[in-house]
């Protein structure tokens, strides 16, 4: 959109899958609507670069988790977009020694137990933090806490166990082969967005929403805010007047850290297709790797947690060289000459993320249900943080800003 309104009956405050969610809802309502986009493209935290000629990368979303209820896959059967359906390079499809077959079956009971213990503690309805739960003394502990650093963003000592038990997982998991933020780019492209607009003020004082941004200033009937958590937390976003209890929720809701990388691999005949890749390490400190994903030439690196921070804060390149030396560390030191970095994520230094996904701290659980409800009539919020069931992920986002769209509808009929 090249012009910038001065009036609208609805602003949505973010492009990501919340906002362009709750656009394509309100579409037919007869309200005119907006979408603020502080970045120069639509997506947020879901984005798909090309990484190589022969190499997609999804930096931030890859996964069309719960698949057998997301919402998304609906959506990419419309547009047109091929869902791949194999199964994800986890459990079943460790690759090399490693990880030895016996050593993983030990880990897997070891996992599935302690997600045993944290259901049946949650039964209870009180909250703790979920390293607690952890079997004194088990070798596998570090990596449980691995896991957790992949799966919330963040270590065990920082996540709920109410929160763990509230989310929903069908188990069910399959992909886009374009990339996942190439088809939420898509579902966007057709609803009203100003892009290269940051939000800096919103004053919900008046009679009307005073929306203050780099391209000007804006009034609105009613506003859906669905940016990350960290950007309320930090009040990047101010409100006048002020929010305390949305202030708090999103303190209590922050996000976690999970980064990916891409290295390009060279002979990339000597490695299986959609591998995973993992060291025994004992350790928490650790990436895990895709190998060769939809058979593409690449290994793809995750982490997460503290360890992500700390590569991120030691600089661009950080995670490919740290990957690099794990990856040979594990396949032996012809593969150094083989891999070459390509691509990597750093969410937190991201100035409109700040972070990956949400999790609730330990006692925040209830936080969720705060954050999405709506202020006066007039201020509305989304994103994956106030999805009940599906947060941390884009569906659960896109739904959320379906569900806001919804309540603004009502409100506008009073």
């Amino acid at each position: 959109m090249s012009s910038f309104p001065s009036t609208v009956d609805v602003a949505i405050i973010g492009a990501g899958a919340a906002g362009l969610g709750a656009a394509h809802a309100l579409k037919g309502s007869g309200l005119s609507t907006i979408v603020l986009e502080a970045r120069d493209r639509l997506g947020g935290r879901a984005h798909t670069i090309q990484a190589a000629p022969d190499v997609v990368f999804d930096v931030g979303c890859g996964w069309l988790h719960s698949a057998d209820q997301n919402s998304f896959v609906g959506i990419a059967r419309q547009l047109g977009f091929e869902l791949n359906k194999d199964l994800p390079p986890w459990r079943e499809r460790a690759y090399g020694e490693a990880f030895p077959q016996t050593d993983r079956d030990e880990f897997t009971v070891a996992l599935d137990e302690f997600y045993d213990r944290i259901e049946k503690a949650a039964e209870h309805d009180k909250d703790y933090p979920a390293n607690l739960y952890l079997e004194p003394g088990n070798r596998w502990n570090p990596m449980i806490d691995a896991i957790s650093t992949y799966v919330n963003g963040c270590e065990l000592d920082q996540v709920s166990i109410l929160d763990v038990d509230a989310y929903e997982d069908t188990e069910v998991n399959w992909r886009v082969r374009r990339g996942y933020g190439a088809l939420i780019a898509a579902y966007g492209a057709q609803v009203p967005v100003a892009l290269s607009c940051e939000v800096r003020l919103i004053d919900h004082s008046g009679t009307r929403v005073r929306i203050e941004t780099s391209r000007g200033v804006l009034e609105a009937d009613k506003v859906i805010v669905t940016v990350p958590t960290n950007l309320i937390a930090d009040e990047a976003i101010r409100f006048s007047p002020a929010l305390p209890d949305k202030l708090d929720a999103a303190r209590g809701l922050p996000l976690g850290l999970a980064d990916k990388v891409t290295l390009a691999l060279a002979e990339p005949d000597a490695l299986p297709k959609e591998g995973n890749l993992r060291g025994a390490t004992m350790r928490t400190e650790m990436g895990t790797y895709h190998i060769r994903p939809f058979g593409q030439p690449c290994i793809e690196g995750f982490f997460g947690g503290r360890f992500a921070q700390q590569l991120e804060d030691a600089g661009d390149g950080a995670i490919a060289a740290h990957s690099i030396d794990e990856i040979v560390s594990f396949l032996g030191n012809d593969f150094r000459r083989k891999l070459k970095p390509l691509s990597e994520s750093r969410w937190a230094h991201d100035p409109f993320a700040r972070g990956s996904y949400s999790h609730a701290l330990p006692g925040q659980a209830g936080k969720r249900a705060v954050l999405a409800a709506p202020v006066d009539g007039r201020l509305f919020f989304a994103g994956e943080a106030t999805s009940p069931r599906f947060f941390s992920t884009a569906h659960g986002a896109r739904d959320s800003g379906e569900r806001a769209a919804k309540e603004v509808v009502t409100a506008s009929r009073k």
